[in-house]
């Protein structure tokens, strides 16, 4: 079963840097499908994510807001591969 990983992201966000280097390095241990959305110019994506990111949704589920923790992110998906 594939599970989707998706980070929202804006320029110039350092915290969106961090948690990509987090998320790339974990999709390479787990082998997930990743997908990063920058929201710079869309308003509707501006307005639901703004002042969340950067934002961590697996499998269309938020899971992580501001920081990526790599452990954590494991068992996110570990959870959503059952």
């Amino acid at each position: 079963m594939s599970v989707e990983v998706v980070i929202y992201t804006a320029a110039g966000c350092h915290l969106c840097a961090a948690a990509r280097r987090v998320v790339t390095a974990a999709r390479d241990e787990l082998g997930f499908e990743l997908r990063e959305v920058a929201i710079d110019g869309d308003p509707e994506l501006e307005s639901a994510y703004r002042e969340w990111i950067p934002v961590v949704e697996i499998d269309g589920r938020r899971r992580f807001v501001y920081h990526v923790h790599p452990d954590a992110l494991r068992r996110a998906v570990a959870q959503a591969k059952a």
